[in-house]
């Protein structure tokens, strides 16, 4: 009948005035509603439906987009300031290193130093010690040299005495005889009374210039000698000095060895500590890198293409948008089949008279573009 016929013409306008809204657009989505409507399988309805579903997922997707490019870039800045942190404590911990490192070289310098320090100490010690017990050898020696010979220049003298200068003589101490030595002196002294000696008389001379001689050998041994016991007692006092110095410096030495070596284990346990701590901030540096390395591979394509998709997604959701105003703009009687057409058959004639018969234009094109069965029925009036 003509009322199906405009019914089904109206219906392809509507159709064509979709896709034609639809065309403008890209996308899998719009190309399913191109399909849909290609198809004319489908009517208004489901096509509506479609519409409305495709735009719910199109916004869907813009919010998950939004979502992600604001997680890749606080995430890239995260990682990036964590590992720009881990790489400062790595520098800081090469520098600990170092430091230690050299402090346990100076250690184990000052260490080999104090032992050779204590070595050289003990030979030195050694040495002055033979020196001073042959230095002491030879001043018993002298010493006792010495004092034989002032007493036999003593004795010299005191023989020079009885002759010469009487007074000064001494005589040797009496020794006590045995019996028979007595005896036999008396005995002697008997021979000697039977057949005294002849008398002769000595003239004495002048023995000032010899005993003088004497005299002054005798001042100068026993200068000598108290000058050798001076000089044995303050080498004697020189060496013990020596011995006490360095028995405190031996002491001072092995308690700062046995410091150092303390302050070295200590030192060398803090460094393999720090090394312990480097390896693990450089495998949290290594994990970090890849990860942001991961993020990255993620992150960029997206992030790089974001505005392109946004801008795709905008012009989808427009043409469906328009798609939809076309499709909502044809009266609910377009998308109903032949036998509901005719109860509508009034409402359409009403809406053609009111459209024709307007006076204003754009009231016309509004009234048209509601009703747009009404197409080309105007100027056939």
């Amino acid at each position: 009948s003509p009322s199906l016929l405009q019914v089904q013409a109206a219906s392809r306008t509507v159709r064509d005035q979709a896709l034609e809204a639809l065309r403008s657009a890209h996308g899998v989505n719009v190309g399913l509603i191109m399909t849909a409507l290609h198809g004319k399988k489908q009517g208004f309805e489901e096509v509506l439906k479609m519409i409305d579903e495709m735009a719910k997922a199109l916004k869907q997707e813009q919010v998950d987009d939004i979502k992600k490019k604001e997680y890749c870039g606080e995430e890239i800045n995260k990682v990036q300031d964590h590992i720009k942190e881990v790489d400062f404590q790595i520098g800081d911990l090469s520098a600990q290193i170092e430091a230690q490192e050299e402090a346990i070289e100076t250690y184990t310098a000052d260490i080999k130093t104090l032992k050779q320090s204590i070595k050289d100490l003990d030979k030195a010690v050694a040495e002055a010690t033979e020196q001073r017990k042959a230095e002491h050898e030879a001043y018993v020696a002298e010493a006792a040299d010495n004092s034989a010979a002032l007493e036999l220049l003593g004795f010299a003298k005191n023989r020079l005495n009885k002759f010469y200068h009487p007074k000064d003589y001494k005589e040797a101490p009496v020794e006590e005889k045995s019996e028979e030595e007595q005896m036999e002196e008396a005995y002697s002294f008997v021979q000697i009374r039977n057949d005294p000696p002849a008398v002769v008389k000595h003239e004495k001379s002048d023995t000032g210039g010899v005993i003088g001689l004497m005299d002054m050998l005798i001042q100068d041994l026993k200068k000598e000698m108290q000058t050798a016991e001076f000089e044995e007692k303050e080498a004697q006092k020189d060496y013990e000095q020596l011995m006490g110095d360095s028995k405190a410096k031996r002491a001072t030495d092995v308690a700062a060895i046995q410091e150092k070596t303390a302050t070295l284990a200590e030192t060398e346990g803090e460094l393999q500590d720090l090394k312990g701590q480097q390896r693990d901030r450089y495998n949290e540096f290594m994990s970090n890198t890849e990860y942001l390395t991961q993020v990255h591979h993620d992150c960029d394509s997206s992030m790089s293409d974001y505005d392109a998709r946004k801008e795709a997604r905008n012009q989808e959701l427009e043409g469906l948008s328009k798609a939809k105003d076309i499709v909502n703009g044809a009266d609910f009687s377009l998308i109903q089949t032949s036998a509901v057409v005719k109860p509508h058959a009034a409402m359409l004639t009403k809406a053609q008279e009111t459209s024709c018969s307007a006076s204003d234009e754009q009231h016309r094109r509004m009234i048209a573009s509601k009703f747009a069965l009404l197409q080309g029925f105007c100027e056939d009036m």
